[in-house]
């Protein structure tokens, strides 16, 4: 974008978005999402009763997940050294003699 004309107007209609309250953002996803995302992403920058219909129910459904934690101390629980009674202690020694 050379032309200082250009440069202008694109500066222009990117603080028309944020008047509006409308961020600009990167998002990484499939290929084949592509349309998907962007007509939610039309849909829900409308702003309207349908709009917070849709931001209810993919709040819903994505807060439906549960959390996971303890993903650690799982995997520890789930292996086979449990109970085995282990004995990790090893003997202080001074060392050997060596000749140098």
């Amino acid at each position: 974008m050379d032309n200082a004309s250009q440069k202008r107007a694109l500066r222009a209609y990117r603080t028309r978005l944020t008047q509006r309250g409308i961020a600009r953002f990167e998002v990484l996803g499939l290929d084949a999402d592509r349309t998907l995302i962007r007509s939610l992403a039309r849909r829900l920058s409308e702003d309207g009763p349908e709009a917070a219909r849709l931001r209810t129910v993919l709040t819903g459904v994505l807060d439906a997940e549960p959390k996971k934690t303890g993903g650690i101390l799982a995997a520890l629980r789930r292996s086979p050294l449990v109970g085995l009674d282990l004995e990790l202690a090893r003997p202080l020694e001074s060392g050997r003699r060596t000749d140098l």
